[in-house]
């Protein structure tokens, strides 16, 4: 028996991508561990989360996301790029389409460079709420605390985050303070931990401890967008912000509605034989 894969990467933040557009591959009830089997690095085929795309009834398409530690993710702005390139690809959408997601429906267009190189998607993301009971956690109304001896905003962009101001970023101990906010009884479900230094120009710097990856990864677009609400919501960073991350630049619009705007590439394709 053999299963088909493809390996993506949005900003280094790298992805299993299994299609069921046409039918389930991967049972239900073996989907978690079957996640936790092959992202392993060593002995998998390594990647940050395995992404399921399946047919919906109420949206262009339908993403799965279960990570590393077998939980199921609401979403993942990166993610969401990678698995419209495959169905872009597939020419299961065209230049616009909607995601269906755990968080939501998500609106995406789309498309190439003019050369047919540089694959670029941006995403229309959750409104970001600013409390920690949106989160949920405990508190209403209310959206910083402190933990570790730090600043903690708590906000939500589709996926609970802790955003964390800090003066130098590559100074922050960031797997002992990470795992410290994670898990801290503010988030009842647990959060992903930003890490972010501001710029002079007023762009952001980050780094994101991923709950369900449990350790730090190349980039997270639903953290890059929180980082981006919660600065501009303090008055740090105006309604266009660059965010940088180790993986590269997203792009994130605040107002009406909140975008993220970044890329996407498909790594290689592949099979599992059994």
């Amino acid at each position: 028996m053999e299963i088909t894969f493809a390996k993506l990467q949005g900003n280094g933040n790298d992805f299993i991508l299994i299609d069921e557009h046409d039918g389930e591959i991967i049972p239900d009830e073996m989907k978690p561990q079957f996640a936790a089997l092959y992202c392993d690095r060593r002995f998998g085929i390594g990647a940050d989360g395995v992404l399921f795309l399946q047919p919906s009834e109420r949206a262009d398409v339908k993403m799965r996301l279960f990570q590393p530690d077998e939980s199921e993710a609401e979403m993942c702005g990166n993610g969401i790029r990678c698995l419209a390139k495959y169905a872009h690809d597939a020419g299961y959408v065209k230049e616009s389409c909607t995601v269906e997601t755990m968080a939501g429906i998500m609106p995406v267009t789309m498309g190439y460079d003019e050369e047919g190189n540089g694959f670029t998607a941006t995403i229309t993301m959750t409104n970001p709420v600013f409390d920690r009971s949106s989160v949920p956690a405990t508190g209403e109304g209310e959206y910083e605390e402190t933990i570790a001896g730090h600043t903690v905003y708590a906000v939500n962009t589709g996926v609970p985050h802790a955003v964390v101001f800090i003066r130098e970023l590559g100074a922050v101990d960031i797997d002992r303070i990470g795992p410290a906010v994670r898990n801290h009884a503010t988030f009842p479900q647990g959060a992903n931990v930003n890490f972010v230094e501001i710029g002079g120009d007023g762009t952001l710097r980050i780094r994101t401890f991923e709950r369900g990856v449990e350790a730090e990864t190349f980039s997270c677009g639903t953290g890059a967008t929180a980082a981006a609400a919660v600065a501009n919501h303090r008055g740090f960073a105006g309604s266009t912000v660059e965010v940088e991350t180790n993986g590269g630049p997203l792009v994130i619009r605040l107002g009406e509605t909140t975008t993220m705007e970044g890329p996407a590439e498909t790594v290689f394709v592949g099979t599992i034989s059994f």
